[in-house]
């Protein structure tokens, strides 16, 4: 992530062992893509929403990331490959690859996993309070 996208307040606090989605407050990772973000020493895991139409720009970054779609569609570029992503789709993107993402016409909800933690996200804006959208009735 660039530094453009870094803000203050500190992100906030980290749920206890057991928790619930809807309890994590959303941060603003891009524009208008927000994720909640629980973390270990080693991984970090957020759930990512992304808009109707909504775009995560080309980045890369230090990360190993893993995702599952679990709602909605997207199109995925990783390096020079680009596909097609419904629910139950998964990816897999090595360190410093660049990587971008476009979501279809109902947006996405995706879950994906970094290692080691997104230090970058520290410090990134909470976004206004909201039920998550994924799973359905949160």
């Amino acid at each position: 992530m660039n530094e453009s996208h870094r803000r203050a307040p500190a992100r906030s606090a980290t749920p206890s062992a057991l928790d619930d989605l809807g309890s994590i407050r959303p941060l603003r990772v891009w524009q208008d893509v927000v994720a909640r973000v629980i973390e270990s020493e080693l991984i970090t895991l957020a759930v990512v929403e992304i808009p109707p139409g909504g775009l995560v720009p080309a980045h890369r970054h230090p990360n190993e990331q893993v995702g599952l779609c679990l709602a909605g569609s997207l199109r995925f570029t990783i390096g020079a490959e680009t596909g097609e992503l419904g629910p139950g789709g998964m990816w897999r993107i090595h360190a410093d690859v660049p990587h971008e993402v476009h979501a279809g016409a109902d947006g996405a909800v995706v879950v994906e996993a970094f290692s080691p933690v997104r230090s970058d996200w520290e410090g990134l804006e909470p976004a206004p309070e909201s039920s998550p959208r994924w799973p359905a009735g949160s």
